[in-house]
């Protein structure tokens, strides 16, 4: 089995520690590259993400398909709660409930999943997300609940 990205960041390092050599490293996960969004901020209990979406994202209907949003928010709101983690921990998303707010097209520009962590216990974790354009629009929202596990 081959080393996760995370891992190859460092061995030994806290979850806020492995974000941060992430975004020093420049390198993206296959999700972030195939959706064309990076980590841009980390901090204790909080996370951003930010992309441009393009015709790559788009739905037969004419705009942005809502698993870019999604996508987004979930990045967030699980990276959000991976910066409260302890070198022997992971996690993994249990819930993402996600509020579609405005559709979201190419000309809605650069956009920002920003998440704070609500709380963070033993075994789970709560979240919360908005998706917002360059001028604080919001487009979508989400909470997410994670399970906290010992590697």
């Amino acid at each position: 089995m081959s080393e996760t990205l995370m891992e190859e960041m460092g061995p030994g390092l806290s979850g806020i520690e492995q974000l941060r050599a992430l975004i020093a490293s420049g390198r993206r996960p296959g999700i972030a590259e195939s959706l064309d969004f990076d980590l841009v901020e980390v901090g204790e209990g909080s996370a951003v993400f930010a992309g441009t979406p393009g015709p790559h994202a788009y739905n037969p209907i004419g705009s942005v398909h809502g698993g870019y949003a999604a996508s987004l928010l979930d990045s967030a709101c699980g990276c959000a709660a991976h910066s409260r983690l302890s070198a022997t921990q992971g996690y993994t998303t249990l819930e993402l409930k996600v509020s579609y707010h405005k559709a979201i097209t190419t000309d809605t520009g650069p956009m920002r999943a920003e998440a704070t962590l609500i709380s963070f216990g033993r075994r789970v974790a709560f979240a919360e997300a908005k998706l917002v354009d360059a001028s604080g629009r919001v487009y979508a929202s989400a909470t997410s609940t994670l399970l906290v596990f010992e590697r």
